[in-house]
């Protein structure tokens, strides 16, 4: 679907970055609390980012709506009938910026009414659905990518986590790309020696190998549990295959979700963090990861290639168990933590800020006046 024209007193040339005040911001997404995922952190950071800089932020979730649970994911839970609700309260509330930051129902209701009434507005690309859904139903991937394609399109800037990424939705005909990183929160995942120093603070032997994430069948969590490796492996996370992985691998310490401070001692009692999955765009975990000294193992793919770039944070490499006894070796956790300070949540939000595409309604001829008026010394 082609945008309209923008309807008269509109315009979309000026970015958030361009702002001489404080700007109201909605951001829409289908993933939120109670979702654990690296989706609803990143969304939950960049809005408390937006708000310490002054910005008036609004978020639209499934909480706000009457909800079914996703078939064959009961922990997401997706809205009915959302255009309604939605309609209303941007005609209502008359945002300076729209984000949409996802592709599911409430995204492609606020798609339509910003389509139907001429509105600039930014996507984000977080999710490799086609991938997720071709691994669960076989669905063919150029099929889904033709749609996620088609849904962006529109967008005046489609947010992308890394150079890999974007170069790769290039390859497969998106446009307007831009560059939104991520952030880490260093005061909380922070390496704490406590729990190391005598032992792990839970008891467990060690080395202990630590994977944080969704327990489901697009994270590839059987890789590293069937890699053969000393001491304990350790999973925190719920998901769909939680309580069949728990029953196949009865070795294993599984924890569930864990949160705060509890998630944070996790991170930083771990010996080495690994990551089996080849399908997410970026993996907010490794930064964490390394915030708290871990160092990574993980496959040579999208998202750690673009993160783990050096021997002292850690090893990727096609041969799992490879990349997790030479991250141990090699692993300097002081290094870690030191690359790990360059991911800051303020750059990453003004990241963010720069690539909104602000409505700019009708102004009053006295506030047009005094941008044109000129600047005395």
């Amino acid at each position: 679907m082609a945008m309209k024209q923008l309807r008269s007193g509109l315009t979309a040339t000026r970015t958030g970055s361009d702002a001489a005040h404080p700007l109201h911001i909605v951001i829409v997404t289908d993933a939120a609390p109670p979702q654990v995922n690296g989706v609803v952190r990143t969304l939950g950071q960049t809005r408390d980012e937006l708000e310490r800089m002054g910005h008036k932020v609004d978020t639209i979730t499934p909480n706000d709506f009457f909800t079914v649970p996703l078939p064959s994911y009961k922990e997401i839970r997706i809205a009915l009938r959302p255009y309604p609700q939605i309609a209303a309260f941007l005609e209502r509330e008359k945002p300076d910026a729209i984000h949409i930051a996802t592709e599911g129902p409430l995204g492609q209701a606020a798609r339509r009414y910003c389509l139907a009434n001429g509105l600039p507005f930014t996507t984000s690309f977080h999710t490799r659905f086609p991938e997720y859904l071709h691994a669960r139903t076989r669905f063919p991937q150029s099929w889904s990518y033709a749609w996620v394609r088609r849904f962006h399109a529109p967008s005046s800037a489609v947010m992308v986590a890394t150079p890999t990424l974007r170069e790769e939705l290039q390859g497969r005909g998106f446009g307007n790309l831009k560059l939104w990183s991520r952030g880490v929160d260093t005061e909380l995942f922070r390496p704490r020696a406590e729990l190391r120093d005598n032992g792990h603070y839970l008891g467990l032997e060690g080395p202990v190998w630590l994977y944080v994430g969704r327990v489901a069948v697009e994270k590839n969590i059987d890789a590293f549990l069937e890699t053969e490796l000393p001491g304990t492996k350790m999973v925190v996370g719920d998901g769909p295959r939680f309580e069949h992985l728990k029953k196949k691998f009865p070795k294993v310490h599984f924890t569930g979700a864990l949160f705060g401070e509890d998630l944070a001692k996790a991170f930083a009692a771990a010996d080495c963090f690994v990551f089996p999955s080849k399908t997410d765009t970026f993996g907010l975990v490794l930064v964490e990861a390394l915030a708290s000294g871990a160092p990574v193992a993980a496959y040579p793919v999208q998202g750690p290639i673009d993160i783990i770039t050096e021997a002292p944070t850690g090893c990727l490499d096609n041969d799992l168990r490879k990349a997790c006894l030479t991250a141990l070796e090699r692993g300097e956790r002081a290094a870690c933590r030191d690359y790990a300070l360059s991911y800051s949540w303020e750059a990453c939000t003004q990241q963010f800020l720069s690539n909104l595409t602000l409505i700019e309604r009708e102004r009053g001829a006295a506030e047009a006046a005094a941008e044109k008026a000129p600047v005395m010394a």
